[in-house]
């Protein structure tokens, strides 16, 4: 070992990964969320939501990870909306939002679907008071196009993506 890999200020983490795949990931992850952006526009419909940005960071940015392949992409975020629907016609409180977060991993771990931006997916499930069918509809319409711009991104680049499809 050397001095400065026992230092205290010697870091773990891995490496930083090569300027072209950090490039590669930034437009990939840029240009799939302006797809959505307009896809929201021309629609009508809300199928940008933050825990999609959170999703298409771990497509584009660690597509090797269990929790970015289409199982736990398209699957945890659709159960994810169906817990968080499921949980508002009970209540839309906060607390309801806290509860749907914990019963959607819950349901996540059970499907073998893991997608931890899902959990938020299924917060913000619980404030939809109307168009609760359109929500789930457009969470699983926004997993299917990440998935998608990870396949764009295999067939264009290095990056192999998905790693097991079910």
């Amino acid at each position: 070992m050397t001095a400065a890999s026992t230092s205290r200020f010697s870091s773990g983490a891995p490496a930083r990964p090569p300027l072209r795949t950090v490039a590669a990931a930034t437009v990939a992850a840029t240009v799939t969320l302006l797809v959505l952006a307009a896809l929201t526009t021309l629609s009508g419909h809300a199928l940008l939501i933050p825990p999609i940005a959170a999703s298409m960071a771990l497509v584009a940015g660690a597509p090797s990870l269990p929790l970015a392949q289409p199982r736990s992409v398209i699957g945890g975020q659709l159960i994810s909306a169906c817990v968080g629907i499921g949980v508002g016609l009970v209540s839309h409180s906060l607390w309801a939002a806290a509860v749907a977060g914990g019963l959607a991993l819950g349901a996540m771990l059970l499907a073998r679907t893991s997608h931890s931006p899902a959990a938020a997916t299924a917060a913000i499930g619980t404030t939809i008071t109307e168009g609760q069918l359109s929500f789930i509809l457009c969470a699983g319409i926004a997993a299917v196009v990440l998935v998608l711009s990870g396949l764009a991104r295999s067939a264009f680049g290095k990056t192999k993506y998905p790693a097991y499809w079910w």
